[in-house]
């Protein structure tokens, strides 16, 4: 289907005056469709909403990959809809701790995808970049209340990138002071360590991205 026929399915079934400049945008990744207009843009094109969003990070997008109302995600995590609306349009959650453990289940993430939707993305990379270059120790109990994993687990994780990021940081040091390779070799060589370091985090731990 052409951006044109797709533009007149949408308004031809759903009422929707949708022009096919801005179906072309959705295509490009330079807009988005509110949730009726992706619904009506999955019925269009004989699909579920979830198959639009094989990347989703936001609450929103997970609850509307799983076909879900406000209402009825609400009423799942025992709060008020407009409770959860607040949290879903500031990207912040703040439930409590059964509530977490019922949304990760609900809307079946991960640990990597649980703290991208709940917004401590750069929180968690900010706690790992002290992790790693200073001592892991004083950074396992902020690291922890952030990630839904076991702390033991969590600890042998935050140690494990001590480590490497340390010896690589002694390797390009040693390598640098031979003449081997350029001194500015060893504040690549970290920069892109800590560059890398959710990604980093979430590989040594066993968790796959927070995509869907």
């Amino acid at each position: 289907m052409l951006p044109g026929h797709v533009a007149y399915g949408l308004g031809a079934q759903y009422g929707l005056r949708v022009g096919t400049e801005t179906v072309v945008a959705w295509e490009r990744g330079l807009s988005s469709p509110s949730e009726y207009e992706l619904t009506a843009l999955a019925g269009v094109l004989w699909c579920s909403p979830g198959e639009l969003l094989t990347a989703a990070r936001t609450l929103r997008e997970h609850r509307v990959a799983g076909e879900l109302t406000v209402e009825e995600l609400a009423r799942l995590l025992g709060m008020t809809a407009s409770a959860y609306l607040r949290m879903e349009e500031s990207g912040r959650w703040r439930g409590n701790e059964r509530q977490s453990a019922v949304l990760a289940e609900v809307l079946g993430l991960t640990a990597a995808g649980f703290v991208t939707v709940s917004g401590r993305d750069e929180e968690l990379a900010e706690q790992l970049r002290g992790a790693v270059t200073t001592r892991w120790q004083a950074h396992l109990r902020p690291v922890a209340k952030l990630v839904p994993l076991e702390r033991g687990f969590l600890q042998d994780v935050l140690e494990q990138l001590h480590a490497d990021y340390q010896a690589l940081m002694v390797s390009t040091l040693s390598r640098s002071s031979t003449g081997t390779e350029w001194a500015g070799a060893t504040g690549d060589a970290g920069r892109e360590f800590l560059a890398e370091i959710l990604d980093r985090f979430w590989q040594a731990a066993g968790v796959r991205g927070p995509g869907r």
